[in-house]
């Protein structure tokens, strides 16, 4: 692992942010928010990677090759936030800080949606922000890995 690097991963649904449920979600964009990311972590001397999936599958995969590869993980598991343990596992294979993120606040939505798989093993959590939570956790980051 060569300087700093940070994996993003965007779980389902994320690649249609700015049309689905914008009164949830906002009018910013995937990709507007991954290019945000690639500019403030370049300031900071970070590189970025993002990936988005709408199969969990992928997701696990992404994580597993993420084995040894980078200094910390940011994570919106989106949908599996409630359902995955397959993803809450392949997290645990990480031994680098990893922040969830949420652009709504979870706990203030449907009750099956309180529920997180990966909460209790992330260093921190950020939801109900917006897409604001996603700068966020790149700043927290930054620090953790000073």
């Amino acid at each position: 692992m060569a300087g700093k690097n940070i994996l993003v991963i965007h779980g389902p649904n994320l690649n249609m942010l700015g049309k689905r449920e914008p009164g949830i979600y906002g009018s910013t964009t995937l990709d507007d928010i991954n290019s945000e990311l690639v500019k403030k972590a370049s300031l900071k001397d970070i590189a970025i990677d993002t990936f988005q999936s709408n199969h969990e599958g992928a997701i696990v995969d992404r994580i597993q090759d993420a084995y040894k590869k980078f200094s910390g993980l940011i994570i919106n598991p989106a949908a599996y936030t409630h359902t995955s343990v397959a993803i809450r596992d392949a997290l645990l294979l990480l031994d680098v800080p990893i922040i969830e993120v949420h652009i709504s606040n979870i706990h203030k939505r449907e009750p099956f949606r309180h529920h997180s798989y990966v909460s209790d093993i992330a260093t921190g959590q950020i939801v109900g922000l917006g897409v604001k939570g996603y700068y966020l956790a790149l700043e927290a980051l930054s620090e953790m890995l000073k």
